[in-house]
């Protein structure tokens, strides 16, 4: 048995760190080198985006026996890719979906595009924690300079804010996921008027800030999810697995 697990996410380090334990032999995969630097010292990393083919060739080269897809719940065409492979090459996959449908008393938007169609007719300070992918979508000329993008610390994040024309002194660079009472800071601080992030559930922070946006008395839009995922949660992947191994 020897497992790829793509997955920079929260739940690909712990499923991980899980596998490790279980002396499960495994390979993680992840696309960025920060994504790799947040691993345990003892875990290695595959680190580089696979184009279909490049992922394949992976796969069989690698001698894997199964996969599992842990990847982020917006990353829809990477789930997509894997899907193929596995496909293409015969192996038997997971994918590990978050909470299901997101359902609240918030604003929504299908995409970046609507949600910053959306915020033009809003007022007030706008705090963007939707990552740094899509900014180009907010980095409109009477949007951005009300923009107070959340993004990872990293260079590459930084890099593109400024490239985008957000101003320096807006940009907040930091880790997540991230606490009610810090959400609620950060609100208070720069005078937020409305919050945006995506619904990646519970393990991406999505109800503290859903929580923080509410005492704050601050507007709540949220990007729905890209497709509607079948899969398992952490717990059901994990007990799939142990069957794999009384299985091999």
């Amino acid at each position: 048995m020897n497992i790829l697990l793509f997955g920079g996410t929260i739940e690909g380090r712990t499923l991980a760190l899980w596998l490790r334990d279980q002396n499960i032999p495994f390979q993680i995969s992840v696309a960025t080198e920060y994504g790799g630097e947040l691993l345990d010292g003892d875990i290695s990393a595959h680190v580089g985006r696979f184009s279909e083919a490049e992922m394949e060739d992976y796969l069989r080269r690698g001698r894997f026996t199964h996969v599992v897809d842990a990847t982020h719940p917006y990353a829809h065409l990477v789930t997509a890719s894997i899907a193929q492979a596995c496909r293409n090459t015969g192996l038997p996959l997971l994918r590990l979906v978050r909470d299901g449908d997101i359902k609240g008393n918030w604003l929504t938007a299908v995409d970046a595009k609507d949600a910053a169609a959306r915020l033009q007719s809003m007022e007030g300070n706008i705090m963007l924690t939707t990552g740094s992918k899509e900014l180009d979508a907010f980095a409109l000329p009477d949007l951005r300079e009300r923009c107070f993008p959340r993004v990872l610390p990293t260079r590459e994040s930084l890099d593109r804010c400024l490239t985008l024309g957000f101003p320096a002194k807006q940009v907040i660079c930091m880790q997540g996921p991230f606490s009610q009472e810090l959400n609620l800071a950060l609100i208070r601080q720069f005078h937020i008027r409305v919050l945006v992030t995506k619904a990646t559930g519970a393990a991406g922070g999505f109800w503290d800030k859903v929580e923080a946006a509410r005492e704050a008395s601050c507007a709540l839009l949220v990007i729905g999810r890209p497709v509607h995922e079948e899969g398992l949660s952490l717990e059901g992947v994990q007990e799939a697995i142990l069957r794999w191994r009384e299985e091999a």
